[in-house]
């Protein structure tokens, strides 16, 4: 992520007017008379002449610090070359970046130069995200190694990513549908259990990932990023092996007590499972994508759906695809 910002800010930066102070054999500019009468003329250098005058130039400063930055992590991806082949293209692009780089000094920017850069006019997200990039290198955050991983992960387990992967999706589908999104990531959807008398022996609240509400109806999200669905598909509920049949019932009766905490007349709980993309494309295809069930509760309706999402698929088009259900839902109200 911090070298794919620094790419993107070196490709914005273009030349720029810069004021420059020099010596020149001719006039250009602001004069600066007074300079040239007691420091030059009065010793005879009539033709070295102080001007102030503005030159189109690259911005060596900036540039010097994405420079600095660059090599940093350079080094500290170095040190992990056995990691892998990903790492080996990393450390290419950082070498490629690095070359375009080779007659820029290596700048490192102090707090103040970098409170400038962002006080810049016409700021663009590329120049945001980059300074960003570059304050992170200088405190040591998002380095490769082992000892370098305070703030930015190097390495982040594959249930963590799913679930941001699957909050990328529904974010889409709030935005698209006009929904108001609360993530549990950001402690936006704790409910604390609250036990009397008080019990440290048991669970202190409820967090469901992630929770998408509409005026009538609130779409409650777990990430699951577990062989479940496809296991499902394969074979029959009595053929699984026993302990998927009870990870897959807990699971079913956490994303239900959610549904609890919802104040809308209809309620969606989604447990939202890993698939392959081309298992995806089939599931869709087929129209076996969403499983549903339904269970009325007095006036209430709890709507649980069993899906898929892959994670090498294009999120507009998953998105879509949750779109197409919830509007069915919501317009039959």
């Amino acid at each position: 992520m911090v070298l794919n910002r620094l790419k993107a800010l070196l490709d914005s930066l273009v030349r720029r007017f810069e004021m420059i102070s020099s010596v020149r054999r001719s006039p250009r500019g602001t004069v600066d008379w007074s300079r040239y009468l007691t420091q030059h003329m009065s010793r005879g250098s009539f033709l070295s002449v102080p001007c102030s005058y503005p030159d189109l130039r690259d911005d060596v400063l900036l540039k010097g610090a994405i420079r600095y930055s660059l090599e940093k992590h350079l080094r500290s991806l170095e040190t992990q070359r056995e990691q892998g082949s990903y790492v080996h293209r990393l450390i290419e692009l950082c070498e490629g970046l690095l070359r375009s780089l080779r007659v820029i000094p290596v700048h490192v920017p102090s707090p103040r130069t970098m409170a400038s850069w962002l006080e810049r006019p016409m700021r663009t997200e590329h120049l945001i995200e980059g300074l960003q990039a570059i304050q992170w290198t200088i405190e040591d955050r998002g380095l490769a190694g082992t000892s370098d991983l305070e703030g930015l992960p190097w390495t982040m387990p594959m249930d963590a990513f799913f679930e941001a992967w699957v909050e990328t999706v529904m974010e889409s589908v709030a935005r698209n549908t006009g929904a108001t999104l609360r993530t549990g990531r950001k402690h936006e959807t704790t409910c604390p259990i609250n036990w009397s008398p008080a019990y440290q022996g048991s669970q202190k609240s409820l967090v469901p990932d992630l929770w998408l509400e509409w005026e009538t109806t609130t779409l409650i999200a777990d990430a699951k990023y577990k062989r479940h669905f496809e296991e499902l598909q394969r074979t029959s509920w009595h053929a699984l092996e026993a302990h998927l049949r009870e990870e897959h019932r807990n699971d079913l009766l956490q994303v239900l007590a959610y549904g609890n905490l919802a104040r809308t007349q209809h309620v969606v709980t989604c447990l939202a499972f890993a698939c392959s993309p081309d298992n995806w494309k089939r599931l869709l295809e087929r129209k076996r994508l969403f499983h549903k069930a339904q269970i009325n509760v007095g006036a209430r309706d709890i709507h649980l759906w069993l899906t898929a999402i892959p994670m090498a698929t294009s999120r507009d088009q998953i998105a879509a695809t949750f779109e197409k259900e919830l509007r069915a839902i919501i317009s039959s109200l």
